[in-house]
């Protein structure tokens, strides 16, 4: 049996995973650390649809610290793990280079390919400021289901979040600190420029009247820019999402813009904080389908149906 991808890994740097056949490059997963002010982090762009067309922005001129799709942490007890200005209720985004930590990566304990996908899993610590150790994760990224017939594969994003503080963590968003319509952290995709004014699904309902709703799922769907044809993202939560919170009690809310950028995130705390008690571990787990094609909700709810956890 053929493999449906290739893994090749730049020691130090990121890792690359290509379909054979196509040799398209489906995603790059960037672990080096960059720009300090943009909240130094592991991220994957490009992330590629299986006929090559990209489907993540990096560092556009608005929000220079906005790469791909990346694990974020907006407000997390003070600190800015997102990167850049930092919101203050009553005074807006003030540029606070004292509030802005990072997430460290510290080694893979896993990188294997099989015949039908790869996945790696990595250690990474997370930081304020001053470089205290805040927190430990254990993350796990694979890559399954490569269709040509369908024209799409899907990425599953497992974060395992554990609390090294001697006091809770407390993960929150511009939202729950007073802007309203702001409630991201946690998983974090960027669209590419061309995407604005796409398309917003979900199972019962569509457009920006998602912000801040809950949905088991949430499709975008963009037209390219240089060439015809359009692409749909789907972002799944795995079942047990709404179950393993902090206080058992806690499903996210989406996080999603049509404009003035393309931009969806499975929100950790959208309307209200969620703490983490010391020694406690947060876990989340996500699907992305990444397909060729303007999708309807049928079709996306027949593939998120057909994909088991």
């Amino acid at each position: 049996m053929t493999r449906a991808v290739e893994l090749t890994h730049r020691h130090g740097d990121h890792l690359s995973v290509t379909a054979t056949g196509s040799g398209v490059e489906l995603l790059r997963y960037v672990y080096r650390a960059e720009d300090a002010w943009e909240s130094p982090k592991p991220y994957i762009h490009p992330l590629r649809t299986l006929s090559g067309h990209v489907v993540t922005g990096y560092r556009p001129n608005d929000h220079r610290w906005h790469k791909g799709l990346q694990m974020t942490a907006s407000h997390l007890s003070g600190a800015n793990l997102w990167g850049g200005n930092s919101y203050v209720h009553g005074e807006g985004y003030l540029a606070l280079p004292e509030r802005v930590g990072s997430m460290a990566h510290t080694g893979f304990d896993e990188v294997s390919v099989r015949d039908d996908g790869v996945s790696f899993s990595e250690r990474l610590t997370w930081h304020p400021y001053d470089g205290e150790l805040w927190a430990e994760e254990i993350r796990r990224v694979e890559v399954h289901d490569v269709d040509a017939v369908t024209g799409s594969w899907a990425l599953t994003w497992s974060s395992a979040v554990t609390n090294r503080r001697g006091e809770p963590l407390r993960f929150g968003s511009p939202t729950t600190h007073g802007r309203p319509a702001a409630g991201y952290t946690g998983l974090f995709w960027r669209g590419p420029r061309a995407f604005r004014d796409g398309r917003i699904i979900a199972p019962d309902a569509e457009g920006p009247e998602m912000m801040g709703q809950q949905a088991p799922w949430l499709a975008y769907s963009g037209e390219h820019d240089g060439t015809d044809g359009h692409a749909t993202l789907v972002f799944v939560h795995s079942p047990e999402n709404d179950h393993t919170g902090a206080d058992g009690t806690h499903p996210a809310h989406w996080f999603v813009r049509s404009s003035p950028f393309a931009a969806v995130a499975p929100s950790l705390a959208f309307h209200q904080e969620l703490p983490l008690a010391p020694g406690a571990t947060l876990t989340r787990r996500y699907r992305v389908l990444v397909a060729d094609g303007a999708w309807d909700r049928d079709r996306i709810a027949s593939a998120v149906d057909g994909l088991a956890w």
